[in-house]
């Protein structure tokens, strides 16, 4: 089996770019109602936007590879990285702090260069609270190939390989050497899309370091994104890569035999446009929610005010099954009569759906009022 860091003509990657117009277009106008979206939230909305783009990014790259982590204390720990004194004290895990770590340091490094240095911080912060590991921000040095590999351990399958160790900074220094060239001030600039994804599949084909090469990879991607667009904003990429996870693992692995990556730009085209809409879907999922208070203002008591705070807070997915009297009891201290009266107040004024009767009933914003 010959990779693709074994053809002569690597890492010279090649790639069809009329097939790709289309989605770099449609890319960048995304990219501008985004960003012209974000402009009509105010900073503590912007702040939520942000927090939850974050959180959502650190989960997922982490459950791609098979770590479950809480929601809430990536969350807290984002806020106090962001450095705000509102932040709860609920503590993190290591690794819930450490990936929170890399999303807050990709926000306001955006812009610098790729570096060395900056990889190794990711790859200490992403491996926070790890004993197993020999090499920990630098470079893998086992002498053992770097392989994923899958089934019995007799007559395993080999997924793909990456360089020998030894061969690695050598092949890093290249890469970061393109990467930066291929930026929008560089020498070579490329398209968003066709940059990110080439990016990403570079990455891994290396697949640099002991463990994190996931996690770092995906955020190398994600500065491509952002650096391509002069803004910071963050593209749900590992939300929606974690969403076609299997097909994500068979386009990487067909993508490392061969350095004509047409099929696999195209790929992660779709994936990144998929990306961007998530993205655009949450700041109006914000917006909405500025605009219902915004409407309600004077209206509803404190009560109903706290619970639609904390349905917003709940995202776009909502509480499961939906809000139900009982949920906003809890939320909110109030008895069962006031609980009803507050519910079907809401109701009234547009604020929230129900579905379902009496005991059944369960309650869900009316996001779609402008």
């Amino acid at each position: 089996m010959t990779w693709n860091w074994q053809s002569p003509d690597w890492p010279h990657f090649k790639w069809d770019s009329a097939r790709l117009t289309q989605a770099e277009e449609q890319f960048l106008l995304g990219a501008g109602v985004a960003i012209g979206t974000v402009k009509h939230l105010d900073e503590d909305d912007h702040t939520q936007l942000l927090v939850e783009l974050m959180s959502g990014e650190a989960v997922t790259t982490s459950a791609i590879e098979g770590e479950v982590l809480n929601r809430a204390s990536v969350q807290s720990s984002i806020l106090r990285q962001l450095g705000l004194a509102s932040a709860d004290k609920q503590r993190a895990k290591p690794a819930e702090q450490g990936i929170a770590e890399v999303m807050v340091d990709l926000y306001r490094s955006f812009s610098e260069p790729l570096s060395t240095q900056m990889l190794f911080g990711w790859h200490r912060m992403v491996t926070t609270g790890r004993k197993d590991l020999a090499d920990i921000g630098k470079y893998r040095t086992s002498r053992e190939p770097m392989q994923v590999v899958s089934g019995r351990i007799g007559a395993p399958t080999i997924h793909s390989e990456a360089p020998p160790s030894k061969q690695v900074p050598a092949e890093m220094k290249q890469f970061v050497s393109w990467f930066n060239r291929t930026s929008p001030h560089g020498k070579e600039p490329l398209a968003a899309i066709t940059r990110a994804g080439t990016a990403h599949l570079y990455f891994e084909s290396i697949h640099p370091f002991e463990d994190g090469n996931g996690r770092i990879g995906r955020a190398v991607a994600e500065k491509a994104v952002t650096q391509s667009f002069g803004h910071p904003v963050l593209v749900s990429l590992a939300t929606t890569i974690l969403a076609h996870q299997k097909s994500y693992y068979r386009a990487l692995e067909k993508a490392n035999r061969q350095n004509e990556i047409t099929d696999w730009l195209v790929w992660f085209a779709e994936i990144a446009l998929e990306a961007q809409r998530r993205s655009i879907t949450q700041v109006e999922f914000v917006l909405t929610k500025v605009k219902l208070l915004d409407r309600l203002r004077g209206q509803i008591n404190e009560r109903q005010q706290k619970a639609l705070l904390r349905m917003f807070r709940e995202g776009l997915e909502g509480f499961k099954g939906g809000l139900s009297a009982g949920n906003y009891g809890k939320i909110t201290g109030a008895s069962p009569a006031t609980t009803t009266r507050d519910l079907a107040d809401l109701v009234e004024k547009d604020a929230l759906i129900r579905t379902g009767e009496r005991k059944h009933a369960h309650y869900a914003l009316k996001v779609s009022r402008g």
